[in-house]
């Protein structure tokens, strides 16, 4: 295997010289293109060095400083209204009516937590911003493993003779370019996708993934009003849908933390599978190598190595595909639950219940960031279908054993995206029958 596609020639010193002059000017192109995508997000100004985060001192495969600026900047663009008094207001009577009323339709007690419930856009992003590093870096960690795993097989393939010929700092160079490649592509994709959904993110747990430590409900009232900007429905009754949803995924997530690990370890299970697709690399390289010798200017058409140019499309495992459906069954269980528990809730004191309803599942299916983010990072598309189907399942769940024998689930093997759409199958196969004495 040859190392990047670069074939040295053993008896050129001139071409090799080449080599060498075209492999700098390529890397580089490559650092100018990186570069380009920190202005174009509007993110270099004020910093010395953008990939410094990124470099050989940092220990987090996943840094916050590029992550938090990318997500601000995206925020202060769209806007971000400071709380009013108004705002506080109504956000805490909604909450507190929201928790007595969850009380009466869930066993999971409200959250422990005295911390605030309303928060702006702009500080949305700070206080989510370490649950968001968490839950994502086994992503970074694991295209890093790859990075690592493909040098260590380049360098392995490489030989003396290429080390003769081109010495060892080129692989070396690659290595680090790579790095602050995928890491600067992560941040930015991460940062541009915290930042569209703090724009329209109702709550710290809309997306349904447990990014605060400790949950707690905490909701945006400059998005709940766009949410309801056009529908008659009452504002009381918009405000109260929102906290009846946030409050009761925070009371889940909080009961439960092993929901948080299963979330978080279907992730890393994704993660730990991701291939970087070498002979792309080489295919790129040996093309663009082609295309400067000779070339005594080297421009931005000469050289372009890209996410979607499949160079690390990962090699979809059985195991990763094991891990995306646990994960996409999970997330939808959890929207299906607080959906059913705040229908529950509501019961006939929100008239508009199901108008509400209606517009949450529209707007998931239609504009959803939180579904943009799951596609553009993990290649997942949570199906707004699912999540209905769960939802239904949960309903039947409690109308045959009671909303405690419901929320008991959690605490034991959840369905399978196939179990929800037979919820009495289900909690026939889960039942222990009275009389054991067929089983020895």
């Amino acid at each position: 295997m040859v190392p990047f596609g670069f074939t040295p020639d053993d008896g050129d010193d001139a071409s090799n010289k080449e080599n060498q002059e075209n492999l700098e000017a390529m890397m580089r192109q490559m650092q100018e293109q990186i570069q380009q995508q920190f202005e174009q997000l509007g993110i270099n100004g004020g910093l010395a060095n953008p990939f410094a985060a990124f470099g050989a001192g940092s220990q987090e495969a996943l840094p916050l400083a590029p992550v938090r600026d990318t997500a601000k900047k995206f925020v202060m663009s769209n806007g971000s209204q400071p709380l009013g008094t108004n705002d506080v207001t109504a956000i805490n009577n909604a909450c507190e009516i929201a928790d007595i009323w969850l009380n009466e339709a869930t066993d999971f007690p409200a959250s422990s937590s005295a911390s605030a419930k309303s928060i702006s856009r702009l500080d949305w992003v700070d206080e989510t911003l370490p649950g968001w590093q968490a839950t994502m870096e086994p992503l970074a960690t694991g295209l890093s493993a790859a990075i690592s795993t493909l040098l260590e097989e380049a360098m392995n393939s490489a030989g003396s003779e290429y080390e003769e010929a081109m010495g060892a700092a080129p692989i070396g160079a690659i290595a680090g370019l790579l790095r602050t490649f995928i890491g600067s592509m992560i941040a930015t994709q991460l940062g541009q996708a915290i930042g569209a959904i703090a724009t329209s993110a109702t709550g710290a747990h809309d997306v349904g993934l447990p990014i605060l430590e400790p949950a707690r409900p905490l909701l945006i009232p400059e998005n709940i009003e766009l949410w309801g900007a056009d529908t008659e429905i009452p504002k009381t009754e918009i405000y109260l849908f929102h906290a009846l949803r946030e409050g009761a995924i925070a009371r889940l997530f909080e009961h439960n933390p092993w929901i948080v690990s299963y979330i978080r370890s279907s992730i890393v299970a994704y993660g730990a599978g991701i291939r970087i697709d070498l002979e792309a690399i080489q295919r790129q390289a040996e093309e663009a190598m082609q295309g400067m010798q000779g070339m005594s200017d080297i421009n931005e058409q000469s050289f372009t190595i890209a996410l979607d140019s499949g160079i690390f499309t990962p090699e979809e495992t059985p195991a990763q595909r094991e891990a995306l459906s646990k994960l996409e069954t999970v997330l939808a269980l959890v929207d299906g639950w607080s959906d059913e528990v705040a229908t529950v809730a509501a019961g006939d004191r929100i008239p508009s219940i199901t108008a509400l309803r209606e517009i949450h599942r529209r707007n998931r299916a239609t504009a959803a960031p939180s579904q943009q983010l799951f596609k553009t990072m993990l290649g997942l598309e949570v199906s707004p279908k699912l999540a209905r189907e769960a939802s239904a399942f949960w309903s039947r769940v409690r109308e045959l054993k009671g909303a405690s024998a419901r929320d008991q689930i959690w605490s034991g093997i959840l369905p399978s995206a196939t179990e929800l759409l037979a919820p009495d199958l289900f909690l026939a196969s889960t039942e222990i029958p009275d009389d054991l004495s067929g089983l020895i």
